[in-house]
């Protein structure tokens, strides 16, 4: 496991590297932590696993995305996946797309996930990305406040189609 970074926060450091197999199940339950999350993710048994396991082979064997976790003391503290998208809009501009950032509980607040979109807002820039771009859920305000305090906009009104 190849370390992409150190970021920094409050209560200390913590090591920034791509998601193994193995940590699945903790993305998993930092995906659950929160009322949005209950009610559309986590799993009941083993079994429950094998859609996330499927979706993290599928994600890690392509180049275009890239499934982050944050560790700290052996525990993985956050996540977050950036997928990086070629279009012909905005003369043939590639897209940075941030998805399911989430932070631990305890480490929110921290800095860590300010730390982990800087790192991502890097990247996007190392790669060439005229843009990143996120959605967040309208249910969220705080998020929308941290978001808007790292610069980003309110630009577009997003729609979902549930298949």
């Amino acid at each position: 496991m190849t370390e992409l970074g150190a970021l920094r926060t409050t209560q200390g450091t913590a090591s920034l590297r791509r998601a193994v197999i193995e940590d699945v199940p903790s993305i998993v339950e930092l995906l659950t932590d929160d009322p949005l999350g209950a009610g559309r993710d986590g799993t009941d048994d083993s079994d429950g696993l094998q859609p996330y396991l499927r979706a993290f082979a599928a994600v890690d064997a392509d180049p275009a995305h890239l499934l982050l976790v944050a560790e700290n003391h052996g525990k993985v503290v956050a996540t977050m996946q950036l997928s990086f998208l070629p279009g012909l809009a905005r003369r043939g501009a590639l897209r940075a797309q941030i998805e399911a950032v989430r932070v631990h509980a305890d480490l929110r607040n921290s800095g860590l996930g300010q730390a982990l979109l800087l790192w991502a807002r890097g990247e996007a820039e190392r790669r060439g990305c005229a843009l990143i771009q996120l959605t967040s859920d309208k249910q969220r305000p705080k998020a929308h406040r941290f978001y808007a305090g790292l610069g980003f906009t309110a630009s577009h009104e997003g729609f979902k189609l549930e298949l």
